[in-house]
């Protein structure tokens, strides 16, 4: 099997492994596919910002993270004031049935949708753990082959952005129900404000 490709599969699969568990970023995704709104342009702005993260790393600032670990406690202490802000506005939504349909909730406009998506992502700082400094060595250990892997790990943060934000509408017909609604928006609040005080007391 060629060098050049085994190299793309090896970032594609280390990313995938990363990318596909549970967290603030990916429930975001998913509540905005399930809901139909905004899916394409949050699904893009997760991918590039995967690819400008992943891409500083192979470039060599995982290096510069890594020595200044004050950036990741900027963003932490930030990350955990966010995600438990987010997380009382699920529970909010939980406890008020009018707002769960979809029929019956005003849209977000885009501009609020894509600002609360930067911040799931810059501001969480496993998100320069991962793929700035985990990803950026494990590139720069295939040396010339490094860009190679990033371009594998790209390509799995677009596939699977892509299947969670559009495949989510398939379960649309579940979410029919202000009950359905009010059971995601509950599990999102635990989950958010979970990982906020998690990150304030690591």
């Amino acid at each position: 099997m060629n060098t050049a490709y085994l190299v793309v599969l090896s970032g594609f699969a280390t990313t995938m492994a990363l990318i596909a568990a549970i967290g603030a970023q990916n429930a975001f995704v998913l509540r905005q596919g399930i809901r139909g709104e905004h899916v394409l342009p949050v699904v893009a702005v997760c991918t590039v910002s995967d690819l400008v993260l992943i891409f500083a790393g192979i470039a060599g600032f995982g290096a510069l993270v890594a020595a200044h670990p004050g950036v990741v406690d900027v963003a932490k202490y930030g990350g955990a004031l966010f995600l438990f802000g987010y997380g009382l506005l699920a529970a909010r939504r939980a406890l008020r049935p009018g707002t769960l349909t979809p029929s019956d909730a005003a849209p977000a406009r885009l501009a609020g949708v894509l600002a609360t998506c930067l911040a799931m992502t810059f501001l969480n700082p496993h998100v320069y753990l991962d793929t700035v400094v985990l990803l950026g060595a494990l590139a720069n250990e295939h040396r010339d082959g490094r860009w190679l892997f990033g371009i594998g790990a790209v390509t799995a943060s677009a596939v699977w952005f892509t299947g969670l934000g559009f495949g989510a509408k398939r379960l649309r017909r579940f979410f029919a129900s202000a009950r359905t609604w009010r059971l995601l928006d509950g599990t999102i609040a635990a989950m958010m404000i979970g990982l906020g005080l998690s990150l304030a007391v690591r």
